[in-house]
């Protein structure tokens, strides 16, 4: 993608991925999700996930998977009232910008 990603955008994105499952995801698992919209590695993705909890709109909890503890996220009601607004905030942004790009006049 040519344009940068703000923070704001890829927490949107992010709690959108999470909030996905009611049970909670894990961050592979939330990489891959996330991918399908933005091009994003693991090490950009846990810092997001981190401030996300210290923010309180995650939670976390440990799960056995195949003999190892695997590191869940759950959206928080909290989360979810940020995301409403995150994606509000997206629809009314992503339609000013369309209106503009579509007065575009091509000249040749």
């Amino acid at each position: 993608m040519v344009f940068n990603t703000g923070a704001a955008l890829l927490d949107a994105i992010v709690l959108a991925a999470v909030s996905k499952e009611a049970e909670g995801t894990y961050g592979y698992k939330i990489t891959q999700d996330v991918r399908q919209a933005l091009d994003i590695s693991e090490s950009t993705l846990y810092p997001v996930l981190r401030r996300l909890q210290k923010d309180h709109c995650l939670e976390v909890y440990d799960k056995e998977f195949g003999g190892r503890n695997r590191r869940y996220y759950k959206i928080t009601p909290e989360g979810y009232a940020q995301l409403w607004l995150y994606m509000e905030e997206w629809k009314n942004y992503s339609c000013k910008i369309s209106e503009f790009f579509e007065e575009v006049k091509v000249h040749e």
